[in-house]
């Protein structure tokens, strides 16, 4: 068999300086440089650490100013030869093949290069230091194609037989299951032997220093010597370690000595940093909470699974990050932890009340959960959903039941929310997934049992990124909440221990599906009574809280509360209220704060007049009668009294004048009841006919369903005109015969709609074609249909407390809304009095004094009303 001639690295070779680590034979780097001309990379050449003492054989050089020795770099193309050294002062250094370049020249040219070690080499002189050095070198290892494994054994001995055996016992010492140091482990039989110090020095723990003794031996017999200590004290630091850490499983063992597989020639090592100690640190304890938790036996499954995929993964992986969010959360998501329920119903009656002033069906629905959840632990959570106006408490209700239950409380804001991630959460395959709301509410307060207040879910939005009111069919259905499944998490989690609270100013924006599933408890409008305990017991005490006042410095009494409430609000809830006593304690306080200035000013104003006036002042300041007169002393400060006056002064003029009267001074006025998501309304209604081809014209920018309800009066009257002797102004029954008529609704800003103004028009017209005023202290609601019969319509609470709150005192109710009047507080019940129609005719006889009589012929009208 023919001998086999060794491979030759050229002689002259360019040089590449780096500190970034020292390359040996057999093992693969990277190395970025920077450049700032086409086709060439800058690199300029750093001190090497201080902390090493490079020793290199021979006299050590002069140190030079190596500003001069590297400047520039050929990017090189393909398995190009170039040489690397670690510092210009080491003359021994590994030939190299440039495998990988990866880089671009736009902005600015910066390239990455893969840089495979060959052999080692000597520098015999440098050739030319621009625009790049290149030196001419001896080679010193030798490189053969088919190393012949038999004679270096033979020529080694017992050297390369021990230095086997201790690298076999350190790779079996790692976890053999994973597939790097498997594959280490067949490359010690098959690679030649003396290619392995190299190679287990690069794999291995060791420092730059350690790196340069051994590129430094030249010897094959030394560098064996060189790395036998390495390798000892590496599997004695193994054993230390497996002593202290007996109860961590076996593929912990591989995160100690050997680093994330990397690439080494053309076998991947293993190199660990102290950060990924700490790092591995951090996933040791993350399996411990994993092992203690209390999770279900599916969840602590997937977490166990991902946990072992976690250690497998190198840390630059995107998903590592990751999968690393999905067991923190995972680990911190209360499973089996809750809280106590506070069951004492006679001190949730007493908070209650003290929170909160009526809203009586509310704390009855609360107090009927605690009764039940004390004769029976494993209720399930109510869905509740608070339907009420703005401003009367439907957030601080449900905050203040938290309170009752002794439970923690969170609120999820769901106003023009319209993706249904926010509430399922998002799948892990997308970058940047998040869990949805619900279970990010649950990982802050640590319970799974709390009050959740889902606000606003009438505001609900809907876009591309699907439905969230559908989303919330599983979180909101008892029968199916129990095993609720976020996208994120993939698994069931259990929410029908949370109490969920949903508030709606309106019911009718939400989907049906979603309404089915809540219990809905109407919260209406406060009455001037309620408002006024309201002020005086929570809203006026805060307010002077906030601005520094006392009760000794302000005295607002109810009267003023009530004009306050009549004349500057007009709303269901108490959030003006709030706001106008507060305009009112910002203006006394600028008036305690001046009166305050002006007595420190009086006491210090001649002080500076010299020093008899001094001595008089002195002398004067003395109470000459302390003891014989203590009846001079000065008075008390007086409370500042808010009354009508300083109303008009701090909040200007009354912004609500009652003007029902006056606008119902002519015929063709009649006063309506409408139901707003703000709470009730009174609506007039204005009728008024002139000359022309029979149409009717309405403004007001109303609804398809109020324009149906205009044309059906119109009808109705048109049809009974003869029975009630209505003509139009030439006398003709028929009342569009060359007469037109204009209905107009005010507030012309606000879009106006439903059926439950027929009979109103139906009244503002009878006043307009019979010239009789409307009662000035009545108002109506209920539908028509073209039989004269009055319908049953919503609302009747809030509508009847704005009739209350404008002044009224007659209510026209439907037949069939009777029942809704005990709803009513008591005391607006007295103040006004109701009367139930169910035709047409009953709503026309209580609307006029002395009734509507039937065939009465009426006088001629003008033509110009």
């Amino acid at each position: 068999m023919s001998s086999v001639s060794p491979i030759q690295i050229p002689r002259r070779l360019p040089l590449l300086l780096t500190n970034e680590g020292v390359l040996l034979p057999g093992s693969t780097m990277r190395n970025t440089s920077r450049g700032s001309g086409r086709g060439r990379s800058r690199l300029i050449a750093e001190e090497p650490d201080a902390g090493l003492d490079p020793i290199t054989p021979g006299p050590r050089p002069e140190p030079k100013k190596r500003k001069h020795v590297l400047r520039q770099v050929s990017v090189l193309p393909h398995c190009t030869f170039v040489t690397l050294m670690f510092c210009v002062f080491f003359r021994i250094g590994t030939a190299a093949l440039a495998v990988q370049v990866v880089g671009s020249n736009w902005p600015k040219p910066h390239y990455t290069l893969l840089i495979t070690g060959l052999c080692r080499f000597q520098i015999v002189q440098v050739l030319k230091e621009k625009p790049y050095p290149v030196a001419e070198v001896e080679q010193l290892d030798r490189l053969e194609e088919f190393p012949n494994t038999c004679k270096t054994r033979e020529e080694l001995g017992e050297l390369s037989e021990q230095f086997y055996k201790y690298a076999v016992q350190l790779v079996e010492m790692l976890d053999m299951s994973v597939p790097a140091v498997a594959k280490l482990r067949r490359l010690l039989d098959s690679l030649p032997r003396e290619a392995l110090p190299d190679i287990l020095t690069s794999i291995i723990r060791t420092s730059n220093k350690e790196k340069l003794q051994i590129l430094d031996a030249v010897s094959l017999e030394e560098r064996f010597k060189m790395t036998i200590p390495l390798l000892v004290r590496q599997i004695e630091g193994l054993k230390l370690l497996q002593k202290t850490r007996k109860h961590k499983q076996d593929d912990d063992k591989r995160v100690i000595a050997i680093r994330p597989v990397r690439r080494i020639a053309h076998i991947p090592g293993a190199l660990e940093d102290d950060d990924e100690d700490e790092d591995n640190d951090d996933i040791v304890m993350l399996e411990r909470k994993i092992r203690t938790s209390s999770m279900p036996e599916q969840a602590h499954k997937v977490c166990v699974k991902e946990i072992k995929r976690l250690k497998k993964m190198p840390q630059s992986m995107p998903e590592y990050a990751l999968t690393r969010n999905y067991l923190e959360l995972m680990v911190e998501l209360p499973w089996n932890k809750s809280t106590t329920d506070r069951l004492d119903i006679r001190a949730a009656r007493i908070l209650l009340d003290n929170d909160h002033y009526a809203m009586e069906k509310l704390k009855k629905r609360v107090l009927e959960y605690l009764a039940v959840r004390q004769l029976k632990n494993n209720l399930k959570g109510p869905i509740l959903c608070f339907v009420g106006p703005p401003g009367v408490g439907k957030t601080s209700v449900g905050r203040s039941v938290a309170k009752t239950l002794g439970r923690e409380f969170h609120r999820i804001a769901l106003g023009g929310v319209c993706d249904q991630s926010d509430i399922r959460g998002h799948r892990r395959t997308y970058v940047g997934s998040m869990p949805g709301r619900i279970i990010n509410g649950l990982k802050t307060v640590g319970v799974n049992n709390p009050v959740f207040l889902l606000d606003e879910v009438d505001k609900l939005g809907k876009s591309l990124q699907g439905d969230p009111a559908a989303a919330l069919l599983e979180v909101l259905d008892p029968e199916q909440n129990h095993n609720f499944t976020d996208h994120y998490l993939n698994v069931a989690f259990d929410l029908s221990q949370v109490l969920f609270i949903a508030t709606a100013n309106t019911t009718a924006t939400i989907p049906p599906a979603l309404l089915d599933r809540m219990e809905i408890i109407q919260v209406p409008g406060y009455t001037q009574e309620e408002k006024i305990e309201i002020a005086h017991r929570h809203l006026i005490p805060k307010q002077l809280e906030q601005h520094g006042l006392t009760a000794q410095q302000i005295q607002i009494p109810q009267v003023t509360t009530l004009d306050i409430i009549t004349r500057y609000t007009r709303e269901a809830g108490v959030r003006s209220l709030d706001r106008k006593f507060g305009a009112i304690c910002r203006a006394v306080a600028v008036k305690v704060a001046e009166g305050q200035h002006k007595e420190a000013k009086l006491d210090r104003s001649d002080v500076a007049e010299g020093e008899g006036s001094r001595e008089r002042i002195l002398e004067d300041a003395k109470p000459e009668s302390v003891s014989d007169a203590p009846d001079l002393a000065l008075p008390p400060e007086m409370p500042i009294l808010i009354d009508f006056h300083a109303l008009k002064d701090i909040l200007g003029p009354p912004m609500y004048e009652m003007e029902v009267s006056e606008r119902l001074s002519q015929p063709g006025v009649a006063i309506g009841l409408a139901w707003t998501p703000l709470g009730g309304e009174i609506m007039f209604v204005e009728a008024s006919r002139m000359d022309g081809e029979g149409q009717l014209t309405l403004t007001g920018q109303l609804g398809d369903v109020m324009k149906e309800s205009a044309h059906l009066a119109i009808s109705w009257l048109r049809s009974n005109a003869k029975t009630y002797g209505l003509t139009n102004a030439s006398g003709s029954f028929d009342l569009l015969d060359n007469t037109d008529i204009h209905l107009h609704f005010p507030a012309g800003a606000v879009t106006k709609d439903g059926p439950s103004a027929g009979v109103t028009i139906v009244t503002c017209l009878a006043s307009l074609f019979s010239g009789r005023l409307v009662r000035s202290d009545v108002a109506m609601t209920g539908e028509i249909t073209l039989r004269g019969l009055v319908l049953p319509v919503g609302g009747i609470k809030e509508k009847v407390l704005a009739a209350h709150r404008a002044g009224l005192k007659r209510v026209i109710l439907p037949q069939r809304n009777e029942k809704d009047l005990e709803e009513i507080p008591g005391n607006v019940r007295q103040d006004l009095s109701f009367v139930t129609a169910s035709c047409l005719d009953e709503v026309l006889n209580a609307a006029f004094d002395g009734g509507f009589t039937v065939n009465t012929r009426p006088g001629l009208l003008n033509s110009k009303l």
